[in-house]
């Protein structure tokens, strides 16, 4: 095949746009997805960045993909690039079945995960897609949270064939509203039902024995279980799950969200007073429906006991400052959706499957408005494992608390927080934020508002050679190794000012065979690799260091990082920062600012390492790389057979402002960093058509002397 040589012009972003397009097709084999470059709004300078973040992302990435391409047709690589892909192929190919007497198998494999690895090239354009469209669908006011729409698209990357939800008939009175949620409810038990029914009773007593301390609370470390023979076998069994009837439950409950719905509800009268067991304060209406009661709460403060409440299916309280306490769901009460319409509220218990959760059963929260705090230990706010967990807050300054698999994660099935105002802050150990394990969607998307996570702090990590703590979380999608493949992990954010503390892999990351996506839309933020505390708020135990962050794939795995403005702050210590590792792909875009690279390794800042795709994009900034490790290629592989893998492929590419490279490379600069798979490029934001200092020359540059 013949590669052309291009000319490395810098050249304004439209006019590469088209290049980039056509070169991606010379050499991947196919066009890029060309609907991601749509054009900027034409208020887009005069407004600045808005929630929906950069308008010229998707331009950019064209820009980055040419770049890459470029690269690998410039230095006459393209063999082994190619080398690269087949490798990746192959392997996919090799582990697509069960177990063949290898930790890699393809047990809850997703068919995106292997469409995206199998093109590394056109996946971050696809990831920025991908994460742009889910958070527009949530500021859609026109679909309260945009939560029909997001569930559509987890059909779509889950697997699941696409299915039109039935809209929601405006109801025109409190009473039509109760008899909506009443249908809500029962097609959502029905559904539920239906999920389970490939499963035999005997299988499904396995599932309640054992999912949650097999694959929660026997657990201190992240990559892996401590009872993997029985994690393997609840993995079988979950393969087993008609999903497609987890999803359609959710379905069932997402109308709920309707802003005109929830008016009606909140037009109630505050008529009757019946006596309900387990409830502090006035009830209004008891409702029987076959899929549990229906109560509905006045308007004055109320303490809800929900777990002496085992019949009730529903809580729709009209406002006040309420108290809830417990609310676990499980097969015992397979379904609980709570409506709280108003009030600074206040959510905790200690029980698995509360606060929007669920193991093996559907569960949502919505509260309307106030400033809530929301305490838990496992398995809470929007989390699920078996089945659903939807937490929707739509206002106020929040407090989110809770240790493992918590805050928008899920492990078959699907775990969804949506917070949509206020300054927030979040607090996980472990398995958090956003997290997606196998066959899981796990998604926390934050409209706005200056927030703050932290994920770690609590148990020391697993690699006996570097101190730390476990993290495992903020957009991660994960396997669980030596049992199954991962899934998909979400963190968005939309604007705001915010601080991200999290430890061991963790933010924008994938490993063993999943995918994790973290993107902020706008806003000065920090990025700190290692928690600056415990997760108790006290000194840490262990010194600060951070391994596998902020865009990287660990283990046949991708994860995607994107910033869209501001100034930022990125900390790490090793293996970060657009890193790839053993066959995976690792991408950072910082979008605009100013920057600091916070790294001081080798393996950072845009590295592929143990055949593997690294890639840091920094735009538009006066940006500080700290460390040496800059588009570093290493020339060695131990993991896998040269040249039959074809190699390692690392970039670091910075346009426009003054740089600065721990490495000493100088800026209008174009260097090889290691094999001839490294670069480290660096050019000015200027149109012209005029070669400048940055482009190719006969012997390029070799920084530091590396």
């Amino acid at each position: 095949m013949f590669y052309p040589r291009l000319s490395l012009r810098v050249r304004s972003l439209t006019v590469i746009c088209l290049a980039a397009w056509a070169m991606a097709i010379a050499v991947t084999g196919y066009a890029a997805d060309t609907s991601t470059t749509s054009a900027p709004p034409a208020n887009a300078a005069a407004t600045g960045l808005s929630k929906l973040g950069d308008p010229l992302a998707p331009e950019k990435m064209t820009l980055l993909a040419k770049e890459v391409v470029d690269g690998i047709n410039g230095r006459s690589i393209q063999g082994d690039f190619l080398r690269f892909r087949s490798y990746l192929n192959g392997r996919l190919n090799a582990t697509a079945r069960g177990y063949a007497g290898s930790e890699l198998t393809g047990i809850c494999r997703l068919k995106w995960y292997e469409q995206m690895l199998r093109n590394p090239l056109r996946a971050p354009a696809v990831a920025e897609r991908f994460t742009r469209e889910l958070h527009q669908a949530i500021l859609d006011p026109q679909e309260g949270p945009g939560l029909a729409r997001v569930l559509a698209t987890a059909r779509e990357k889950m697997d699941l064939r696409e299915r039109t939800i039935p809209a929601l008939a405006g109801p025109r009175s409190g009473e039509e509203a109760l008899d909506a949620l009443k249908q809500a409810l029962i097609a959502a038990q029905c559904s539920f039902q239906s999920a389970l029914a490939p499963l035999a009773k005997s299988e499904i007593n396995e599932l309640r024995t054992n999912l949650y301390p097999v694959l929660v609370s026997q657990n201190i470390v992240g990559h892996t279980l401590n009872d993997r023979g029985t994690g393997r076998r609840l993995c079988d069994l979950l393969e087993k799950v008609d999903r497609d009837g987890l999803h359609r439950a959710a379905e069932a409950l997402a109308p709920l969200v309707d802003h005109a719905f929830l008016a009606q509800l909140a037009a109630i009268p505050e008529e009757g007073y019946v006596q309900v067991p387990g409830v502090e304060g006035r009830v209004l209406r008891r409702i029987d429906t076959p899929a549990g009661a229906i109560i509905v709460g006045g308007r004055g403060r109320n303490v809800y006991h929900l777990d002496e409440m085992p019949d009730v299916a529903a809580v729709v309280d009209l406002g006040g400052n309420d108290e809830y306490i417990e609310g676990s769901v499980s097969l015992e009460r397979p379904l609980l959706v709570i409506l709280d319409l108003g009030g600074n509220n206040y959510y905790h218990g200690s029980q698995p499957g509360i606060q929007g959760s669920a193991v093996m059963g559907v569960s949502m929260l919505l509260n309307v408005d106030g400033n809530n705090v929301y305490e838990a230990h496992d398995v809470a706010q929007g989390s699920a494992i078996c089945g659903v967990g939807i937490l929707v807050d739509d206002s106020g300054s929040n407090r989110y608390r809770g240790v493992r698999r918590v805050q928008g994660t899920a492990l078959c099935g699907l775990g969804i927080l949506i917070n949509r105002g206020g300054d927030n802050d979040y607090r996980a150990a472990m398995w958090g934020q956003g997290f997606g394990g196998p066959l899981g969607w796990g998604m926390l998307d934050d409209v706005g508002g200056h927030n703050h996570f932290f994920l770690g702090g609590l148990w020391r990590d697993s690699y006996p050679e570097t101190p730390g703590y476990e993290g495992w979380g903020q957009g991660l999608g994960a396997g669980i190794r030596q049992c199954a493949d991962g899934g998909l992990g979400i963190l968005l954010d939309g604007a705001g000012d915010n601080v991200y503390e999290f430890d061991y892999l963790a933010h924008g990351g994938g490993y063993w065979c999943g995918m994790g996506f973290a993107r902020d839309f706008g806003g000065n933020n920090k990025y700190l690799g290692s928690t600056e505390t415990s997760y108790n708020g006290g000194a840490r135990g262990e010194p600060q260091f951070q391994r596998f962050g902020c865009g990287f794939g660990c283990h046949y795995s991708l994860g995607f990082m994107f910033d869209d403005g501001g100034n930022s702050y990125y900390r790490g210590a090793i293996m970060g920062m657009g890193f790839g590792w053993d066959c995976s792909v690792g991408v950072l875009c910082n979008f605009g600012g100013n920057a600091k690279y916070d790294e001081n390794s080798m393996t950072s800042q845009g590295c592929g390492a143990q055949a593997s795709l690294g890639m840091l994009f920094d735009y538009g900034g006066d940006s500080n790389f700290m460390g040496y490790g800059q588009g570093f290629a290493n020339p060695s592989i131990s993991y896998h057979n040269l040249p039959t893998c074809g190699g390692n492929f690392s970039f670091l590419i910075h346009y426009g402002g003054t740089a600065t490279y721990g490495s000493g490379a100088q800026n209008n600069s174009y260097n090889q960093r290691g094999s001839a798979g490294g670069f480290l490029i660096d050019r000015p934001l200027k149109d012209t058509t005029a070669e400048t200092t940055a482009k190719r020359p006969a012997a390029e540059h070799t920084a530091a002397g590396l």
